[in-house]
């Protein structure tokens, strides 16, 4: 109890920092601007600090105590230069602004509480879409914090590569670790200020762009709560709509059988995927900035902008890359529309060569690196995944159409009905989507939804403003209520029914033998120590203790663009043909049995047992000591 409140505090300030830096920013903004804008900067100062620190003096207890001194006189100076702050107040829509978030804010908090390590009976439990990414985040985060390693090295290959994942997403909850939090603790409480700051800045970028409240809150459920169309597939017979509630993976936004695969972001993006959830955590905040220091000519805001993304190339490559985009239409905006003199042109250039100097810095010996050396990783290819591994291909238009729905339909008129402030900044979403359509990122096609989904939110927006406009015209104006109304049970349906699907969901991750095994590697292992295991994605060796293991699972390594070949190929014969200069050249400090192993391999158990220590045993693991 006594670390949990230690690491709330710790959190509190870095919260603090961040709100006084975005009152600093905008001074007169409301108070869910400030919060939602404080919480981001919140984050990106809990990514950067400690990181920092940790590049000189390793990622331990006196980088994050450095962090924790850095940002109090950070708050200090925020608090006192600058003159006396105004007054809060509400702002302009806010109870409609608050009656979006708080309602997702609610049903967030209560999948991450099913999904993440929830204890019942003694054994883990995860939701649906937890059950395969979380336990690779959580080894992460667990690694960092237990080998201090920093900048840290891959530890699903022997420890033997980079780590070409944007591991700062992970850093801020290794942080707590440190601090002597639980896992569960350390992995959700950074995630709680990062969905406050998403959806408050969406809400907040939507209504800046559109001009009001109803269109802002429209785009919000639209993107929060929108699908396409494969609802229908499901409506066939009262056995087929109950599936949706009973397997795995056979929903409305994603039924691979008839190539719908436009997931919901909440579900399936953020709930589970960490570096989305920080990437975006910052990206719309930045988008808001970029908007008011761009469309609303506050040059100003070059500096708080540039100050918030800081870390965002190793929080979300995606995410950076998007942003890229966005202020380059941006910046063609600023050349065509304004007068091209230095005072206008400057604060481009400082934001410019500012995030590119940091960026380069963070990005060279890791993304870079990784997209030059990786597996699979730049290339070109057409249609995203339509027709990717299912055996489907539909028409290039139909196949948007179903997938994304009411949105995609009313696009081009959405983009004609906006002014002109609005089409140029939604061209940076239209930039996003000719990249994305055209080249991928990474070896998984699918993962250029990254990039797809920030095209998808602008979209919204515009589509937003259209209905509002459409639908407030008719007289009387319960029909314009009424097609508002059939527009959102048509356009979020599908969403309504994952997230049904994704609340009432429960699954076993780890029984209580594997917590056991976990805690005693935890509490007796080495931190460095390379265990040998099957390449189970949930062997909790690696996912509970954070221990590097010699071959992690294809699921994790060949979409991180790894080459595994040599590590896999050592992982068999150890189990299936062990000789001991083949463990001392790997270096294996600890060989693992259980069902896991038995089921893949053909394991020689007994060759172990004659010759090691049995380090530990229950009903369902034997770890035997190598060295």
């Amino acid at each position: 109890m006594a670390e949990t409140m230690l690491s709330c505090a710790y959190l509190a300030l870095f919260l603090l920092a961040g709100f006084l830096a975005a009152r600093r920013a905008l001074p007169g903004a409301g108070t869910g601007t400030a919060i939602g804008l404080g919480c981001a900067f919140g984050v990106s100062f809990l990514a950067v600090l400690p990181a920092l620190f940790a590049l000189f003096l390793g990622f331990g207890v006196a980088a994050v105590l450095c962090a924790g001194g850095a940002v109090l006189l950070l708050a200090v100076c925020l608090l006192l230069r600058g003159g006396p702050l105004p007054p809060l107040h509400a702002g302009q829509g806010a109870a409609a602004m608050w009656a979006c978030a708080l309602p997702m804010l609610g049903l967030t908090g209560y999948l991450l509480h099913t999904h993440v390590l929830h204890l019942v009976d003694g054994a883990y439990h995860t939701g649906q879409s937890c059950y395969g990414d979380m336990a690779m985040h959580l080894g992460f985060i667990k690694n960092i914090a237990v080998t201090g390693q920093f900048p840290p090295l891959y530890p699903l290959l022997a420890g033997e590569h980079r780590f070409g994942y944007p591991f700062l997403c992970e850093c801020v909850s290794s942080v707590f670790l440190v601090l002597g939090s639980s896992l569960r603790t350390a992995y959700l409480l950074p995630m709680l200020p990062a969905f406050v700051a998403l959806y408050l800045m969406f809400w907040q970028l939507a209504r800046h762009l559109l001009g009001t409240a109803a269109k802002a809150s429209l785009a919000f459920w639209l993107f929060f709560l929108g699908s396409g169309f494969g609802f229908v597939y499901f409506l066939k017979d009262k056995e087929t709509f109950l599936s949706i509630f009973t397997g795995f993976y056979t929903t409305p936004t994603n039924d691979t059988a008839h190539n719908v695969i436009w997931v919901n972001p909440l579900a399936d993006l953020l709930i589970p995927q960490r570096a989305t959830l920080f990437g975006w955590c910052l990206l719309f905040p930045a988008l808001y900035l970029l908007w008011r220091f761009c469309m609303e000519n506050r040059p100003r805001l070059w500096l708080p902008l540039a100050v918030l993304v800081l870390p965002l190339p190793l929080m979300q490559t995606h995410a950076a890359l998007a942003l890229v985009l966005c202020c380059l239409v941006c910046g063609m905006y600023t050349l065509c529309h304004r007068p091209r003199v230095g005072t206008v042109l400057l604060p481009w250039l400082w934001l410019a060569l500012s995030c590119g100097v940091v960026w380069f810095a963070q990005m060279w010996a890791t993304v870079f690196a990784q997209s030059v050396s990786g597996q699979n990783m730049l290339r070109l290819h057409f249609n995203w995944v339509n027709n990717d591994g299912t055996g489907l291909k539909d028409n290039y238009f139909w196949f948007y159409i179903k997938n994304i729905g009411l949105v995609y339909l009313l696009l081009i008129p959405g983009f004609f009905h906006a002014n002109r402030k609005q089409r140029w900044f939604y061209g940076g979403g239209v930039l996003i989507w000719a990249l994305a359509e055209c080249v991928v990122f990474q070896p998984n096609n699918y993962d250029n939804n990254k990039l797809l989904f920030i095209w998808h939110a602008l979209g919204c927006m515009l589509v937003a403003s259209l209905l509002c406009d459409w639908l407030g015209r008719p007289r009387p104006r319960v029909l314009g209520a009424v097609g508002l109304a059939l527009c959102c049970l048509v356009g979020m349906f599908g969403s309504v029914l994952t997230l049904g699907r994704e609340a009432v969901s429960d699954y076993q991750q780890w029984n209580a033998a594997d917590i056991r095994m976990a805690a005693y590697v935890d509490e007796n292992a080495e931190p460095d120590a390379l265990f040998l295991t099957s390449d189970d994605h949930l062997t909790p060796v690696f996912s509970l203790a954070g221990r590097q293991i010699v071959c992690g699972s294809g699921s994790f390594v060949y979409f991180h663009g790894m080459e595994y070949a040599d590590e896999y190929q050592a992982m068999v014969s150890l189990y299936e043909a062990p000789d001991e200069a083949a463990l001392q050249a790997w270096e294996v400090d600890y060989v693992l049995f259980d069902s896991a192993v038995y089921s893949r391999f053909h394991a020689d158990e007994e060759w172990y047992r004659q010759r090691y220590e049995l380090w530990y045993s229950d009903e369902d693991h034997r770890i035997y000591k190598i060295t």
